[in-house]
This record gives structure tokens, sequence and C-alpha cells, in this order.
């Protein structure tokens, strides 16, 4: 039995331990993509292309001797012109033996010659020659006779024997037909397009089960979700348990949730953990161009996963062929290729003996935009939501994705997952993976504190750029950014502030980062309402200290008007409007149908609550900013002076207690 993988120590925290002196560097274990594996040197490619290409230099090189040697032997013919090199050696009596066909003559001299006016000295005994149009044969013929010349002659289809005709008439035609063969191989064996006529072949790549390393084990922060799928992969391990007893397996499970939650990952856990091969395609790579591939290669999918039973089948981005097919009118008639592709996964997966253990995984993004006869018992008849996880399940997945990263004795992955609220793996997978770049960058020896926390400041925040702005620019983006942060700091139900920063990072000359104490699942009313005080805030410390406005609040415009109309057409959280749904949601479903077109004055009605609500949040915070200018400018000068705070340094720059919030008022504003 092989060793299990090393880890590397841990004191009594989970943290790691630095390595002893002497030793040859960390021993971890490798991250679910690979990350921290042994990379053993490659094998060498298999080498049979490279010989065949060999052999046919080689054999090219041959013909190439041979003819070369054929054309400089010492007995090759040489052209001579008819007259007067081969009228006078005739009259000389040189000239033994000729041979005609047609007009072309060709003979023996009996004493070699060389050709006149030739680029080489070459002499010969066998010559060549062509006879005039003009010249007069009968003449020919008695000088030749005259002086004793054997005469000789072959007709003018005698040329070439059967197999020649043969192969210079078909040979240019084979040798094409063989370059086309060559390159279908060729492109067969590569995995790719499957050769060039194989369209209706499926492209799945598929994964042995010996090759599947991936188990439950490298996936964390959605202990939910492995819990139900348990039972496919006990099944896929003895079916006869559930059969004898007359159950069904479900054949198909639909995994849902945000992009970067680790439905794949999951997908790839399942085939791992039951130790059955694994076929991944993707939705879009059944559709083509040609009408009756995507179909095809359904077909050929499904064939080739029941030859191989138990397997699993995974589709992602499911969505793509899956859309409901009333969503809207088909001007082809519901003939076109989605259409038809949809039609064949739904006829395969009724295809399925309770016996065959096939099962088909499905991932999308937008659940709510699928066919119903997808979700219908019998073919997607089982749903498993990934979600986004909450603080215990982030700080599990950065330890899985940090398994292949040596980490100092100062980093606390706990508080790391506390401060990425709504962070996926995805997000956490890049967060370790950045940090191990800017650790090599720095040349450290261990992944330290600082590292990480730069990593998730260059993602969330963007990366730092060296711009040159004015003094006067600067000190104006510090009173945006400290008005930002002085609301976030003074109104009840506002994120604490967790950095403030007048650095330009990507698009923005600063930024204020807050971020919850806890995970959030549902947003009350004063949330929302002091979300819109904060973003109103930069906005409102620049008319309260110069009187007037720039474009640098574009963005935090854009956000609250989007939390303002939601409140209003969405959360039912407007007086005026009740709770009434009046904006059109994305998708139609059974869970969310939409909503219908609204009247004119309903839409108008809308506006001015919009609006109401976004100039009462921006009253309040010019008199919140107004009334604790002091606070604004103590901010300021910090901001000025060190660009970049933490939250215990901007609040107590700002002369603020991180826990004014609990302190303040808890009556609900009226809306």
């Amino acid at each position: 039995m092989a060793d299990p993988p090393a880890r590397r120590p841990t004191d009594q925290r989970g943290r790691a331990k630095p390595p002893a002196p002497g030793t040859h560097g960390w021993r971890v274990t490798p991250a679910p993509d690979g990350r921290g594996a042994n990379r053993s040197p490659r094998a060498p490619r298999s080498g049979r292309s490279r010989w065949w290409i060999a052999a046919v230099v080689a054999g090219l090189l041959g013909v190439n001797l041979w003819v070369s040697s054929l054309a400089l032997k010492q007995n090759a013919p040489i052209k001579v012109p008819y007259y007067p090199t081969f009228v006078n050696q005739v009259t000389k009596r040189n000239v033994e033996s000729i041979s005609s066909k047609g007009d072309a003559i060709t003979g023996t001299l009996r004493t070699a010659i060389t050709a006149p006016g030739g680029g080489t000295a070459r002499a010969s005994t066998n010559f060549t020659t062509q006879i005039p149009s003009f010249a007069n044969n009968s003449a020919l013929e008695n000088l030749l006779q005259a002086n004793g010349v054997t005469i000789d002659a072959q007709p003018p289809s005698s040329g070439a024997s059967l197999g020649e005709s043969l192969l210079f008439g078909f040979g240019p035609t084979l040798l094409l037909v063989l370059l086309f063969v060559f390159i279908a191989r060729r492109s067969a064996g590569a995995g790719g397009a499957g050769g060039l006529m194989s369209f209706g072949r499926s492209r799945a790549r598929r994964v042995e089960a010996s090759d599947q390393h991936i188990t439950f084990e490298d996936v964390a922060g959605i202990d939910e979700a492995k819990e139900e799928l348990t039972e496919i992969v006990d099944f896929l391990k003895a079916p006869d348990k559930y059969l004898k007893l007359g159950a069904r397996i479900p054949r198909g499970v639909l995994l849902s949730g945000p992009p970067g939650t680790g439905k794949t990952l999951l997908a790839r856990a399942v085939a791992g953990e039951a130790g059955v091969p694994f076929f991944q395609m993707s939705a879009s790579e059944f559709v083509e161009m040609i009408v009756g591939v995507g179909a095809s290669r359904v077909r050929d999918l499904f064939h080739q996963a029941k030859e191989a039973a138990p397997a699993i089948i995974f589709i992602d981005e499911l969505d793509a062929i899956g859309r409901s097919r009333s969503a809207g009118a088909n001007i082809s008639g519901g003939h076109d290729e989605r259409e038809q592709t949809l039609n064949q996964i739904l006829t395969e997966m009724d295809g399925f003996s309770p016996r065959e253990s096939v099962i088909v995984l499905g991932a999308t993004n937008r659940p709510e935009i699928l066919d119903q006869a997808l979700l219908r018992p019998g073919r997607f008849d089982r749903r498993v939501v990934v979600v986004p996880p909450d603080r215990a399940g982030r700080e599990a997945i950065l330890r899985v994705h940090t398994r292949s990263v040596p980490l100092d004795t100062d980093v606390d992955l706990g508080a790391i997952a506390a401060s990425t609220p709504g962070m996926v793996g995805a997000d956490l997978a890049n967060v370790a993976n950045e940090s191990a770049l800017l650790a090599a960058k720095r040349n450290h020896h261990t992944v330290a504190r600082q590292d990480l926390t730069d990593a998730l400041e260059r993602i969330v925040l963007g990366a730092a750029r060296k711009v040159m702005i004015s003094e006067e620019d600067r000190r104006r983006t510090a009173y945006h950014e400290a008005g930002h942060a002085i609301m976030g700091m003074l109104t009840p139900g506002a994120d604490p502030v967790r950095k403030v920063s007048i650095i330009p990072r990507g698009m923005a000359l600063g930024v204020t980062f807050s971020a919850p104490d806890a995970d959030r699942f549902n947003f009350d009313e004063r949330h929302l309402l002091a979300q819109i005080k904060v973003a109103l805030g930069g906005r409102a410390a620049e008319e309260v200290v110069f009187g007037d406005l720039t474009t640098g609040a574009e963005s935090d415009i854009q956000q609250l008007t989007r939390i303002a109309r939601g409140m209003v057409g969405r959360w039912g959280m407007s007086r005026a409007i009740g709770p009434v749904a009046v904006l059109p949601s994305d998708g139609q479903s059974l869970l969310l149908p939409g909503v219908s077109e609204t009247s004119e004055q309903t839409q108008q009605l809308i506006d001015s609550e919009v609006r109401r609500i976004v100039e009462t949040a921006h009253e309040e915070a010019m008199e919140t900013l107004a009334a604790h200018r002091a606070n604004l400018d103590a901010l300021v000068g910090e901001l000025l002076e060190h660009e970049t705070l933490d939250q215990k340094e901007a609040y107590e720059a700002a002369m603020l207690a991180p826990d004014r919030l609990e302190q303040a008022a808890e009556a609900p504003p009226v809306v």
C-alpha cells in the first residue's frame, strides 16, 4: 500500500509550522487543481511519428541519389544537334547504331564525344537528337545506309509499360487521397475534431476511474450538496442493494448555483468517490451549424457511457441547450439545431433501463430558464443547489486550497475567511494562488499574512496604479473616500469599514471597503437604506467641503439607483407601491414567473418613489457629514499622510469607536 501524502506540520491552532532548520523545503498535499503535486518528468512522447518522418526523408534522399547517379553516370546520353554534329558523325562513320521513335533519335557511337556548346565536358558514346520536320528523310536514310549504321525503330505508342502508365496516370490522385486519409487519421488520433468526417462523434472528455483522483475530501464548504450526492455514489458502488427493494435511482441530477461555487468539482468528486469513468462535455459543444450534428453527438455520448457503465455523464452549462422552448417564438418552425439536441437528450434519458448504471449530472447557473421537460420526474428529477459557503465553509475551502501552499505561522485562515463574505470556492482558490505568486515575487520561503492580505486587496479592490495626480485631486479624493467611511461608521445597519485607501486601483482613484461581521442571507430595509447613504457619502462630502461636484461618484450613483429601484419595484418596500412586483426579473420559471407590463402611471410612480428615497438619504448624509465635520477632517488628514488605513486605524483617525453602530438608535426608517 502506498504511503499517504505527507502534510505539513501544524501547531495547536491548526496553523502551519515553519520548516525545521536544514530541511529541504515543505512537504505539502496537492490542491484539487493539482497545485503542489510532485511534478515528475514528463514521459517521452511516442516516437512513432518521428520515425515515420525520418523514414520518409531517408527515402526521398535515396530516390534523389539514385536519379542523380543515373544522370551523372559515364554512359548517360548526351544531347547533340542534328546538324552539323549528328550528320558529321555519320559521315565520319562514327555512328554504330540508332533507334528512332517519331522524330527523336537515340544511338551509340564508336568513339565517345562531348556535347558541343554544353555546360559540361563529359564525353559519352550514347547520344540523342531530334530530326527537324523539314529534313529529307530519304536522303538521311541513304546517308545512314552508306556509312554502315544499324537502323532500328519503335512505334510511337510503345513507350511506357502498363505499370508506368498506371503509376503516372493515377499516382498523383492516389497521393492526394492518401494525404487526406493521413490528415484525417491524425485529427482523429489527436482527440480534437474526431476526424474530418466524424462530425457526429461525441467530443466528451473521458476520464477513467484510475485517472480520477478528486474525492469528497477535496470539496469543502458545500457539505449539504455532498450529503445529497452520497446516495448517488452508493448506488454506483452497490446498485443491487436498491434494485432488490424496487427502488429506482435518479437518472439525472441537476447542480445549480452561482458561478464558481464548485459544481464541476463536485461532479468530478462524485466520479472519483464512486470510482467510475467520467464523461465531461459542455452543452455548447453539442450544437454545430450543420443540423442534426448535436443530436448525433448526444446519441454517441450516451452510447459510450452505456458501454462503460457504471459511468457518469457530466453536461456543463446545461442552459445552453436546455433553455425553455416556450420562452419565445421560433421562426424556424421548431426544428432548429438546439431544439433537436434537447429532444435527443430527453429521449436518451427516457431510454435508461432501471439496471443501467449511468447517471447524468447537469450544471447550470440559471435553473429558472430551463425547459420543464428536463425537470420532470424521470429525467433531472433531483436538484442539488450549490450555494456560496458561509464563514466556516470559506475557512474549510481555504484549508483545502492552501494544502499545497507553505503558510507562515502568523497566517490565520479564519480571519481571512471572515473578511471574504460572498466569495465562492473559485474566488478563494484565486486568493490562495495570488498570495503564493506574491510570496514568490518577494522571494519569501513561506506565504505570510501580509501576502494573503495584499492578494485579497488586489482581487477585491483592484491592482494599485502608479499615476501622477495633482494635490488638489488627491485632497478631493481623500474627502470623497472619507465621506463614505464616516457614513459607514455612523449609519445604523451599515457594514463596518474595513479599509480606506486613496491609492488609485483599477479605474477608481480611491477605495473604501466595508464587510459585515457575519454572513448576510437576508437584507432588511434598514440595511438597504444604509447602503444608499454610504454610497452617497462621497458625493455629500464633496458638496459639504468644496460646494461643487465631480464625476467621481458615477459608480456610486449606479449602485444606489439599483438598490432603490429594487426596493420599490421588487421587494415591496415602498408604501406608495405596496407589495407588488412592477419590475421584470431575469428569466421566467415557476419560482420566478416575472411580471406583466405595467402602465405609464405606474412607471411614473416608480420613478418618483425612487427619487424620493434617494433624495431623503442624500439630505440625511449631508446633515450627518456637516455635523461631524471634525471627524471628516481628521480622517482626511490621516489619509493624506498614510494613503491607506486599516479598520482600527480608520476608526481611530475618525475619533469614532467601532461599536458606535451598536449604540445607535434601532428605530426603523420610514420609507
